[in-house]
């Protein structure tokens, strides 16, 4: 019988691929043995919040112990190991040493950083590498750079309506079920007084082992985390059952409601799916499929600006923006068409503010990793913006604090999508906004010290002197933009003593950023 510690493969898993469908595990190979690795170098390139790493471990472990019960062979390298080398690289070569393997494999990942690391590292003398598809995604790296080839702008309604048709997603044919292709219009309301939101669901884990590991490992993280109670699934059943109790509970109401800012709740009735999507324990086509046929199912329970609102962000969004990465990288990640170079105020890292929806969107992220997309896009993303936060700080903030974050999805939202650093390569115009959206969308104004109805006052909210400041210095860079025109008209119809008095607030504002 073949010595147990020889192998002729070694297969590398990343902490973002735990996909036990992936044609890999077809047949069980006494020969091949599956690597995975808790390594400190994946744990510090930005300060993460504990719940992420607690979150990303606890279900690597499970997805090895779910390999090893099926009988296939596994090396895991835990954050405490004393032979871990904490390298992908290293410790691939010091196992090629130790069982002979004259192969190494790994599925593609999906961060640049990553796929450059181990397309340099992992070479060398008399043995094979090969990449192979993660088996995840809808389109393949190079499929959007393709689609707009000789385009001036990347429009994801284009892009979205091909891959509609490319799946035979909620079609007729080559048309759009209803003719209608997309709904947000009528995805954007306020939460009213007497609709109640199901409470998130949660697990019960028992964690403490593992936060000790991290503890005595010297990682530094943010946030909270509970011992025994997570709202992170461990293994491909819990996140289904997350995924099935979306449907059940929350997605008749979440169309209408999805931008809705509120004090009820913090995850409102988003599905929370991500993290697990993420690292791919769900794949995008089930969830798809299966919230069409709910639709089909049961029109009545989930309405289709509901259904296709959510098909549109997992379809259409996150397709698209992984596009936008892989066409674009590593040269997007330096983009800064603003010149933005302030700091990060402090209350990012405590939610200490007096700006309600700030300390609120903040203070959720710290307790629970989590905020919805308004929450990052027009709190947070918009204060940055309008304050003129260095990108780059702005990134590895959002990277960090958020269970679901990896830079492919995070930095084409962060500094595409929400500061406009990359000067529209994403959206055709900044996402920002004095405090009228934020009173209109939420029910956080009437809780703050600051007024959203005063503008510039000793109590008048930030957002508002902010918002016409950065019209008034990025002109030369957005005055030509279509969609820009009505609110420089606005700026311009105002008496010069009212612009004056809104330019030297912002001033004020913007000299004491660590105050507000």
């Amino acid at each position: 019988m073949q010595n147990p510690t020889k192998f002729r493969e070694i297969r590398l898993i990343l902490g973002d691929q735990l996909n036990d469908r992936h044609s890999w595990f077809a047949l069980i190979d006494p020969e091949i043995c599956y690597v995975l690795m808790e390594i400190r170098p994946e744990s510090e390139y930005v300060t993460h919040h504990i719940q992420k790493v607690v979150g990303i471990f606890w279900a690597m472990r499970n997805f090895a112990k779910r390999l090893r019960k099926k009988g296939h062979k596994v090396r895991y390298y835990q954050i405490s190991d004393p032979d871990n080398l904490h390298g992908f690289a290293e410790n691939l070569h010091e196992m090629v040493k130790q069982t002979g393997a004259i192969k190494l494999a790994y599925q593609e990942p999906d961060e640049y950083r990553l796929d450059q690391l181990l397309a340099q590292s992992l070479p060398q003398d008399g043995l094979e590498v090969e990449q192979v598809s993660s088996e995840h995604f809808l389109s393949e790296r190079g499929e959007l750079e393709a689609f707009f080839a000789g385009k001036k702008q990347y429009l994801m309604e284009f892009f979205y309506r091909d891959m509609r048709k490319k799946y035979q997603i909620l079609m007729e044919g080559n048309q759009p079920v209803t003719g209608k292709w997309n709904y947000d219009h009528e995805n954007r309301k306020k939460l009213p007084k007497g609709v109640e939101v199901p409470p998130p669901i949660a697990f019960s884990h028992d964690v403490s082992s593992l936060l000790h590991e991290i503890e005595e490992s010297g990682i530094q993280t943010i946030g909270t985390i509970e011992q025994t109670r997570h709202i992170l699934p461990a293994n491909r059943e819990e996140a289904w059952e997350v995924f099935q109790y979306f449907m059940e509970h929350l997605l008749p109401n979440f169309g209408k409601y999805q931008d809705a800012l509120t004090e009820q709740s913090w995850s409102v009735f988003h599905s929370r799916i991500s993290f697990a999507l993420n690292l791919k324990m769900l794949h995008p086509l089930e969830i798809i499929r299966a919230v069409e046929a709910r639709w089909l199912e049961t029109s009545e329970l989930a309405s289709l600006p509901a259904v296709e609102g959510f098909i549109r962000q997992i379809l259409g969004w996150r397709e698209f923006v992984r596009g936008i990465y892989w066409a674009k990288m590593p040269a997007y990640r330096t983009l800064n068409f603003f010149d933005a170079k302030r700091d990060l105020p402090g209350y990012f890292w405590n939610g200490q503010t007096r700006m309600r929806c700030m300390s609120r969107a903040i203070g959720q992220s710290l307790q629970h990793g989590y905020a919805h997309h308004i929450q990052r896009l027009m709190v947070t993303g918009n204060f940055c913006a309008l304050a003129g936060i260095d990108p780059a700080q702005v990134d590895a903030w959002y990277l960090g604090i958020y269970v679901d974050a990896f830079e492919w999805v995070e930095i084409t939202n962060t500094r595409g999508m929400s500061q406009y650093a990359d000067g529209g390569i994403i959206g055709s115009k900044p996402y920002v906004s004095s405090a009228s959206y934020l009173h209109k969308m939420g029910d956080h104004c009437k809780s703050c010290e600051y007024s959203h109805k005063e503008k510039t006052g000793p109590n008048a909210c930030p957002f508002n002197s902010l918002y016409w400041h950065f019209l008034d210095r990025n002109r030369d860079l957005l005055g030509k933009n279509p969609r820009m025109t009505m609110m420089y008209r606005l700026w311009d119809k105002m008496e010069s003593p009212n612009q004056q008095a809104l330019l030297e607030k912002a001033e004020d504002v913007l000299a004491h950023l660590e105050e507000l």
